[in-house]
């Protein structure tokens, strides 16, 4: 705070301010931080450098949890062949075994009251700006989000969405929840690791079988096919899942409110045991119990996870 002085030096101080203001030159501190040389009224030193906006203090018992993404989230495949089943979702289920995440957050009765699924099975990025209107309309204190698997699953690697519009869909979902929940928490978590889901399932002759009714054929069309077309093809997968999750990164960082999960879930090395045996694709109870306890370990942690 710059002490009260009299006559000419009162004088220059207000028009130095009021010429630093006009021009915008927020760096006229720069020799304050590195030097403390800046002469103030009466000769004293003093800063001009406005107070940083303090980022929220994230909280690690948010008070409901609202979910958002894909057939992840609903637990496709999880109970039943070809069927969602919520109530094992990673995110906002009630099964005992999953021990979800809201499950985890809330407790068990709350979280019957407190938590709302948005997610569907078959979204891609671009549905979420949609899906996030309406989990803000319950006012959440978290909002999960796990979307992008099935902007990769496509029936040619051409049809992917390209990064741009994978960006720009994330971007618009964030903007959909800050109109009605300025205050709710994000946590993102990261795009499954699709060339690692190949390696693993197509150890197993019925999982190549379902494989062959065209579950996610950018990745996993001709599993056992080892020719240079099929390896361009699998890395040209891996190549966007990659370049998605970076995107999910940073958008979120951009946001004072949004914690990613630090490629927990890309980066997670898991087996048949987590993967649907009706499938071998989605995650199965087992696979969604992991995920619970990955979210719960990033949403709970005093800083975000590298």
């Amino acid at each position: 705070m710059r002490k009260r002085s009299h006559g000419s030096a009162v004088s220059r101080a207000v028009l130095a301010s009021a010429a630093a203001a006009a021009l915008g030159v927020t760096a006229l501190t720069a020799c304050d931080s590195a030097g403390g040389d800046s002469p103030g009224p009466g000769g004293s030193t003093a800063s001009a450098r406005p107070s940083p906006k303090p980022t929220p203090r994230w909280d690690t018992s948010p008070r409901s949890v609202a979910a958002v993404g894909d057939s992840i989230t609903r637990g496709f495949d999880a109970c039943s062949v070809l069927s969602d089943c919520p109530e094992v979702s990673w995110a906002t289920g009630s099964d005992a075994h999953v021990k979800s995440l809201a499950v985890r957050l809330l407790g068990k009765d709350r979280a019957r009251t407190h938590s709302w699924n948005y997610a569907r099975t078959g979204a891609r990025m671009a549905e979420l700006p949609a899906q996030m209107r309406r989990a803000a309309g319950e006012r959440p204190g978290l909002v999960t989000v796990m979307a992008g698997a099935n902007d990769a699953c496509r029936p040619t690697t051409g049809a992917m969405t390209p990064v741009d519009a994978f960006r720009s869909d994330f971007e618009e979902a964030l903007r959909q929840l800050r109109k009605a929940a300025p205050k709710a928490q994000v946590y993102v978590m990261s795009v499954p690791d699709l060339k690692r889901l190949w390696s693993e399932g197509r150890t197993n002759a019925l999982g190549k079988q379902v494989w062959k009714l065209g579950i996610c054929a950018s990745m996993l069309a001709d599993p056992d096919a080892m020719d240079t077309a099929a390896t361009q093809r699998r890395d040209a997968v891996q190549e966007r899942v990659e370049a998605y999750n970076e995107v999910l990164k940073d958008v979120c960082a951009k946001d004072r409110l949004c914690r990613s999960d630090g490629g927990a879930v890309f980066g997670y090395r898991f087996d048949g045991d987590q993967l649907s045996k009706w499938d071998w694709f989605h995650p199965s109870r087992n696979g969604q119990a992991r995920l619970a306890a990955l979210a719960y370990r990033g949403v709970t942690a005093t800083e975000p996870l590298a």
